[in-house]
């Protein structure tokens, strides 16, 4: 799971010219994770997408990460101004929803997309800050997992145009959605059913890259096209 980092110390946003221009694809290792050491500030994508993030919603982020060394399996971003507007959970970011990038080693993916965690809302606390609190944006989630809200329509949108997946659930079980399986955002809230006021659970709304698709894709100094792939995933954890 993710633990809530300090506050990181304020950085110059990269240009549009240095955001990425010397980025290598196969710095996205699918046995490693996702290298993010030793390299320069334009060649990272902690920085390369919190540039991105920043100057397309015109506010700071927190770059949050889970793995170790120069390499890391799951990396996060979360708006600094919703952290900080929680009157009692402004000092942990699993309270926010973040945009977040990640490694499957198993099923071979490199994932995008966004995330709500669901802390535990009954003790022992097993992290600082990690009980669900009423200020946590999972209560907004929550208000919206039904058939025709904001959400249950921008997903239709995403998982059947543009080939996301849903996943939600807790410790013991968990749901993935597809284009093919999903009804309404209202079979996501069915899901949680099971997850016990004890468990971690939480909501991941995300774009699967097969380790092919990835490694075909053209970067800023290569003319390679993309590559397609229908490679299936099977259900992730929340981290």
């Amino acid at each position: 799971m993710m633990k809530g980092s300090p506050r990181a110390k304020a950085t110059a946003p990269l240009t549009p010219t240095e955001a990425g221009r010397a980025f290598h694809t196969e710095w996205i290792d699918f046995d490693r994770g996702i290298r993010v050491g030793n390299l320069e500030p334009e060649e990272r994508i902690t920085q390369i997408l919190k540039s991105y993030l920043q100057a397309r919603h015109a506010q700071p982020f927190i770059c949050d990460r889970w793995g170790r060394g120069a390499f890391w399996q799951w990396i996060c971003w979360v708006p600094r101004r919703n952290r900080e507007a929680k009157p009692v959970s402004s000092n942990v970011n699993w309270s926010s929803a973040k945009f977040y990038i990640s490694i499957d080693k198993d099923d071979r993916e490199f994932t995008v997309g966004m995330m709500v965690e669901r802390g535990p809302a009954i003790g022992p606390e097993r992290f600082k800050g990690c009980l669900l609190q009423p200020d946590w944006d999972w209560h907004r989630l929550w208000a919206q997992l039904r058939k025709g809200s904001a959400l249950d329509a921008e997903m239709k949108r995403l998982l059947h145009d543009d080939g996301f997946r849903a996943w939600i659930g807790g410790s013991n079980a968990a749901k993935t959605l597809d284009a093919h399986t999903y009804k309404s955002a209202g079979q996501l809230k069915r899901a949680l059913a099971s997850a016990a006021d004890r468990d971690w659970a939480g909501f991941q709304l995300y774009y699967p890259m097969p380790q092919a698709e990835v490694q075909a894709c053209a970067g800023r100094n290569s003319s390679r096209p993309p590559a397609r792939s229908s490679t299936n995933s099977r259900p992730r954890s929340t981290r």
